[in-house]
């Protein structure tokens, strides 16, 4: 890696305003979050695709809630990494910081970030089939599958994006606003190829954002980043803070 690069994108940062942070699933691969899709994703015979769907959970939603409980016991284990909590020290620090993460597991919240845009939902948090009304639960294992609303009786889903389901429009909505708005993006651990969230960093880019990649690999976005630095969000991140 550069050695140049960790001082250039503290002095990016030191000197911005308005930052927003992208993070994908690489970010909580460094804390152990395993991946639940692929050929290494399989749960009994099943694969994430088979199981994060409308149509499965309406077919067997206790199917659908014994994996999700295995899950959230797996991530349960897991703790934020100095990635996770150095974007939440930011937060306190830099002016107006937003973050928009692609993850489910919950570790941003749980490293301290509260100006947080979940594009897919949250792992931890339950929603109400018959009136939408969606709450945290963080039993593991879960009392009950599959779990019940405790004010109407009706089925509990987590509050995930499915397979086949749109994401919530307003917090799409707000994510690139916060793109089209921010001086710096920070794109943290994502493969970026996946959309809508692959397009925020390009449209905060076009609004004359300086971007700064973080990745152990190369990506799509990497031709159009200002800053590119190679490596695990949990070493680059502080390595940049020392120098913020």
């Amino acid at each position: 890696m550069d050695g140049e690069l960790i001082p250039k994108a503290a002095d990016i940062l030191r000197k911005a305003k308005r930052v927003a942070a992208l993070t994908g699933a690489g970010i909580s691969a460094e804390s152990g979050v395993p991946t639940f899709r692929g050929k290494d994703g399989l749960w009994r015979q099943f694969r994430a695709e088979d199981l994060a769907s409308p149509e499965a959970f309406a077919r067997d939603p206790k199917l659908v809630w014994e994996w999700y409980d295995w899950r959230r016991r797996l991530i349960a284990g897991c703790a934020p990494n100095p990635g996770h909590n150095t974007l939440a020290k930011w937060e306190k620090v830099i002016p107006d910081f937003i973050l928009i993460t692609q993850n489910v597991d919950g570790l941003h919240p749980l490293a301290g970030t509260t100006n947080l845009l979940e594009l897919h939902g949250n792992i931890w948090k339950v929603r109400c089939v018959n009136d939408g009304a969606v709450s945290d639960n963080r039993d593991v294992p879960l009392r009950e599958i599959p779990p019940r609303c405790p004010d109407c009786g009706a089925l509990l889903r987590p509050h995930i994006v499915w397979f086949g389901e749109m994401l919530d429009q307003a917090v799409v909505g707000r994510a690139f606003a916060a793109s089209a708005a921010c001086e710096v993006m920070l794109v943290v651990g994502t493969s970026a190829i996946v959309h809508p969230a692959a397009s925020l960093p390009l449209y905060a880019a076009e609004a004359g954002a300086v971007i700064i990649e973080i990745n152990p690999d190369p990506t799509p976005l990497t031709p159009h980043a200002d800053v590119s630095l190679r490596g695990p969000a949990g070493e680059i991140l502080p390595l940049i803070d020392r120098e913020f």
